[in-house]
């Protein structure tokens, strides 16, 4: 235990934090099922509902077998263009049917689609599902791009700068008033 008390408070504190992050982290993850559970809106389909930017929290812990007509749930479209990868889609239950070996199918469309897509909305079977939109932040996801990489690292290296230099400050203010 001696080792431990000849490193600087500084490191001590950016270590809690890090276990800390890391904790929420898997505790997110726990809670909602699934690795990432935040996503931003990227087209208008969704409008008046979503709007592009919204940010959507899912929960993969509800299961595919009992979503019903009216959830709105993230997924991967079930037929990417050739050599592509499947996008990720946020869009309104329309219908839910089984196909011809027995599988619960899902229809989905954008509340501002006229219709189903072919390819994007149906057919949603249950490995294409990522989870059920459960909380949705208005606008917080032009945040996100907005501090995306290379950005969000300059930001957490000038944050933690700056919390050494109030650290040290502290330490060396403490030490003058003893």
């Amino acid at each position: 235990m001696q080792g431990l008390t000849k490193i600087p408070n500084e490191i001590k504190y950016v270590v809690v934090i890090v276990i800390a992050v890391v904790i929420i982290w898997v505790g997110i993850q726990i809670a909602f099922g699934v690795i990432n559970p935040f996503y931003v809106v990227a087209s208008e389909s969704m409008v008046p509902k979503l709007k592009v930017g919204d940010f959507v929290v899912i929960n993969h812990n509800i299961q595919y077998d009992t979503l019903k007509i009216g959830d709105i749930i993230v997924f991967k479209e079930p037929v990417p263009e050739k050599g592509q990868e499947p996008e990720t889609i946020v869009h309104r239950i329309r219908a839910i049917g089984i196909d011809s070996l027995g599988n619960r199918v899902v229809v989905t469309k954008g509340d501002a689609n006229p219709d189903s897509i072919p390819g994007i909305d149906y057919p949603i079977m249950h490995g294409n599902y990522i989870g059920k939109v459960v909380y949705v932040i208005p606008q917080l996801g032009l945040v996100t791009r907005a501090i995306s990489p290379p950005v969000n690292y300059i930001l957490i290296a000038v944050i933690l700068v700056i919390l050494f230099v109030l650290m040290k400050k502290g330490r060396e203010k403490n030490k003058s008033s003893i």
